[in-house]
Parts: structure tokens; C-alpha cells; sequence
């Protein structure tokens, strides 16, 4: 699998399949770059699809975890690959990471996706969350935060009719190293509000939400798609939190299009 080494030293696993426009995915919470498996098959003939694993997740080497942080790797992979301008799609995790990227690196943007994520900060309640999910991870590892997780990020209908869905995502996050995913929750729950940054993006952007994600449900998305001029929101429907693996055909199809029109 490739390795990509930036000037920091820093190391990024990453895939690509096909040519065309630059298209950058961004992973979950606390998976890596497979999760994107379903997307690199499907639209490698309309874009150079690039799914890379954040620090410390997959096969990147791990280093101090935030959410800006990871924007600025993201911005060093680019230059990295000798690529000036990318679309830049993330989900939930990755899609914060994507905000902040926007943010951040405007000019190396040419398109946005945003998938089952929020510009908002955690709550008082979800942040409390999030150090009780540390202490269960350092002490239990991410399977177990895995297993308690996927009732919420999974749709009914997915956990009763596609059990191979379910069990490869949790092989995914069972692989993650038990530090960086209690680093990234700590991120997850400092992290910037990005709502203040809607109204400066200017690239197209497309918002993209399971019809079932309890997590970033429906009415939160259109909430943040209303903030950014000119969006696009999309629903996938049979699915939760995690909609590229829940209903790939549908997710696939939604940025088929979004890509070609750009």
C-alpha cells in the first residue's frame, strides 16, 4: 500500500483509483482510508479518487491529534503529491476535518463534501461523552467503543439486513491503535466552531445525509447546508451515520454527479 512521506517527516497511507479532478476523502471516527473502498471503485472514472488515512489511524504515522491539525496535513499531503487544488470530502470526523480544511487552505479548494457532519461544538452532555469513550478506549480498546457505537451510527435497517456491513466496520475500527483513537476523541471534543466560517465558502459544496443518522440527523444538515451559498443537499436513504458504507450506490451516485457538474 502507498505511503506518502511529508516534509515533516510525517507519513500518510493512502489509495487512489482512477483520473480526472483531484477528490480527497476524509474517514470516520475510528476507522481509515478502507472505509472508502465502496467510492474508489465506483468513481474512478470520473475523478482521481484519493482516500488517505488520517495521523495515527491506518497506516499514518501517529502525531499530535486536532482538528486543524489534521486540515494542515491534509494541505501538506497536497502540495506532497503535486496536486494545487482539490474537492475535499469528509464524513463526520472527516467532514469536520473538511470544514476545517476549507477554512484553512481556501485556495487549494474545489469542491466540498460534507456526509453526516455538523460545523457545530459538542455540548456539555456529548463532550462529558467523549471522556468517558477516552477512559473506555485506554482501558478496553476501540472494539469495544466500536461495539457500543454501532446501534448509533448504523441504521436498524442495516444492522439486520447486511451483517457483512456491520462486521467489517467493526474489524476496521478493532485494527485502530487504542492511543490515536483516544487522541482523536479528545480532539473531536475541543474542536473549533466552524459555523462562523460558512458564509466565507465560496467552491461548490454538496451536504449529504443518511435519512436514519441519529448521529447528524437530517434537520442538522439542512441546517448547515442553508449556511453555505449555493449547496446542494442530498438524502441516502436506508441508511444511518455512516451512509457511504450503509447505501454505497446512492452515496456513489450523489457525487457522480456533484463532480461532473463541476
Amino acid at each position: 500500500m502507498p505511503l506518502c512521506v511529508l516534509p515533516s517527516g510525517q507519513t500518510i497511507g493512502y489509495d487512489e483509483a482512477g483520473s480526472g479532478p483531484p477528490l480527497v476523502l476524509l474517514h470516520a471516527f475510528p476507522l481509515d482510508r478502507t472505509m472508502w473502498e465502496p467510492q474508489l471503485a465506483a468513481l474512478a472514472d470520473v475523478a482521481r479518487v484519493i482516500a488517505i488515512d488520517m495521523p495515527g489511524f491506518g497506516e499514518s504515522a501517529p502525531t499530535a491529534f486536532t482538528i486543524d491539525g489534521v486540515a494542515d496535513v491534509v494541505s501538506d499531503f497536497l502540495a506532497a503529491m503535486d496536486i494545487p487544488k482539490a474537492i475535499v470530502g469528509g464524513l463526520s470526523m472527516g467532514g469536520y476535518v473538511a470544514l476545517a480544511f476549507a477554512r484553512k487552505h481556501a485556495d487549494k479548494l474545489a469542491g466540498l463534501i460534507l456526509a453526516d457532519t455538523r460545523a457545530g461544538v459538542d455540548d456539555t452532555t456529548a463532550k462529558a461523552n467523549r471522556t468517558q469513550a477516552v477512559a473506555l478506549v485506554n482501558k478496553q480498546g476501540s472494539a469495544a467503543l466500536f461495539e457500543g457505537m454501532a446501534p448509533r451510527v448504523l441504521s436498524d435497517s442495516t444492522r439486520s439486513a447486511k451483517p457483512e456491513v456491520v462486521e467489517r466496520l467493526k474489524s476496521i475500527a478493532a485494527q485502530q491503535w487504542a492511543v490515536s483513537v483516544a487522541a482523536a476523541l479528545a480532539a473531536l471534543r475541543d474542536r473549533p466552531d466552524a459555523n462562523s466560517g460558512l458564509a466565507a465558502i465560496t467552491v461548490p459544496t454538496i451536504v449529504i445525509v443518511g435519512e436514519y443518522d441519529a448521529v447528524t440527523p437530517p434537520l442538522a444538515s439542512a441546517n448547515l447546508s442553508a449556511q453555505i451559498r449555493g449547496c446542494k443537499l442530498v438524502h441516502i436513504p436506508d441508511a444511518g451515520h455512516l451512509s457511504s458504507v450503509e447505501n454505497p450506490d446512492a452515496f456513489n451516485g450523489a457525487l457522480r454527479m456533484f463532480v461532473a457538474a463541476l
